[in-house]
């Protein structure tokens, strides 16, 4: 059996979810405080991103017939 650390998927640092968008962390940043971002919460001071949170949130922003 596997420790339960080892079961918890690796959360997202701001800058790795604005690469995964292909938009910039300034851009990221903007998109949370107008409250368009995907979904995130903070650690301390620090937030983080699931990417299966971030995937679901792209995938119904993106366009019907367009690839993200």
């Amino acid at each position: 059996m596997l420790p339960r650390m080892a079961q918890t998927p690796r959360l997202w640092t701001h800058r790795e979810t604005a690469e995964f968008l292909s938009i910039s962390a300034t851009q990221l940043y903007a998109l949370n405080r107008e409250g368009d971002g995907p979904p995130s919460f903070k650690i301390g001071k620090l937030r983080r991103y699931d990417p299966a949170d971030v995937r679901a949130w792209l995938g119904s922003h993106c366009k019907e017939g367009v690839k993200a």
